[in-house]
């Protein structure tokens, strides 16, 4: 999983559907492992601009093929501006969303062909991906309970959207299960973020000495 030269830093990548926790455990890991700690879409300028646009429910609605794009482009940014230098500095990364978030909501969730979806994020990434995609996997239910009152233009889709993007996340695990590891987001946050590490430090090994940004 990690770069045998040892020198590269490792990208760790919180995956998981609305309400998972995932940027509460992205937060506590990066923390953990004086990690830097960036999400998507976002963590550039370009990026920011982007979520703001994808996640606005003003807009009404948005063609899927559009949102696909928007959410490369940030990536692109992202990984040209972010996510390659500090890597290649040899410091760890932990990304709340990554290439699986697309592949999960654009594909299986709006129903796109995966094999545009993953051509579209191949591009953006230049072959960079991740040594490790922690799944938090939460059932429906859950989710829409902690997601009571919150509206975001992707929080609001429907129910069987979010089941779709759910099943695509569990395919994409089972698919690549040496890169994908999956962790139940049932429990509180401390039992989450415990259940993280040891899938983190089992797969990747202990934590390395900090390298500064």
């Amino acid at each position: 999983m990690c770069d045998p030269v040892g020198a590269r830093g490792r990208l760790i990548v919180l995956e998981g559907g609305e309400g998972s926790g995932k940027s509460t455990q992205a937060r506590l890991l990066a923390e953990r492992l004086g990690a830097e700690l960036t999400r998507e879409p976002g963590g550039t300028e370009v990026g920011e601009r982007v979520r703001a646009i994808v996640l606005d429910r003003s807009l009404g609605h948005l063609a899927p093929r559009a949102e696909l794009l928007l959410m490369v482009a940030a990536r692109a940014q992202h990984v040209a501006e972010v996510l390659r230098p500090a890597l290649e500095r040899g410091r760890d990364v932990v990304c709340d969303r990554f290439s699986g978030s697309t592949l999960a909501y654009q594909a299986y969730g709006r129903g796109l062909p995966l094999e545009d979806v993953a051509l579209a994020s191949e591009v953006a990434t230049a072959g960079l991906a991740a040594d490790l995609v922690v799944l938090l996997d939460l059932p429906p239910e859950e989710a829409r309970r902690r997601l009571a009152g919150v509206s975001d233009r992707i929080e609001a889709e429907d129910e069987a959207f979010h089941e779709r993007v759910r099943a695509g996340f569990a395919a994409l695990a089972a698919a690549d299960p040496r890169r994908w590891a999956v962790v139940d987001a049932t429990g509180t946050r401390e039992e989450v973020a415990t259940h993280v590490a040891g899938v983190v430090d089992g797969r990747l090994g202990p934590s390395r000495p900090r390298v500064a940004p």
